[in-house]
């Protein structure tokens, strides 16, 4: 396969799962940015289900996915991840805070986004692993969030 329809393709997948729907496999204005849009910080700080990590939690975690996997893209010693650093620190979150997590969310994609469509030269298995891989994991946390406002707007 040729590197420009690889990388035109992920393209098009990673904006379909951040920035807007092409129809791939979303609904219209269901990617995670016009998703985050209607959520408060309120909303953000209530575990799902009472029990699980909060909305604020999750794309904390896509944020970090997003770090590490540039880090790891682009460094050929990164550092050791500490994956649940994040699920342990992050509950209730103020407004501001809210804010600052969904602009840090943004500076991330944008910058990972950079990397796998213009940096990287897909010359082995383990490079298109890591862009297959950003698809899969923002794809399930972008469900787990839809999921998540299922609940929180019908109430437990």
């Amino acid at each position: 396969m040729e590197q420009s329809h690889f990388t035109a393709s992920l393209n098009d997948l990673l904006e379909e799962f951040f920035e807007k729907v092409h129809g791939y496999c979303l609904d219209r204005d269901t990617s995670l940015f016009e998703t985050l849009v209607s959520i408060s910080a309120a909303e953000a700080s209530i575990p799902v289900g009472g029990r699980c990590a909060t909305l604020a939690a999750q794309v904390k975690h896509v944020v970090y996915y997003l770090q590490v996997l540039q880090e790891a893209i682009t460094n050929p010693e990164p550092q050791k991840a500490d994956w649940a650093e994040v699920w342990r620190s992050t509950a209730s979150v103020s407004e501001e805070e809210w804010l600052e997590i969904k602009q840090s969310l943004q500076y991330e994609y944008a910058t990972i986004k950079q990397v796998l469509v213009h940096n990287v030269q897909y010359t082995s298995a383990d490079q298109f692993g890591m862009a297959m891989a950003v698809i899969a994991h923002s794809a399930y946390h972008l469900g787990e969030i839809r999921q998540a406002l299922c609940w929180l707007h019908k109430g437990p």
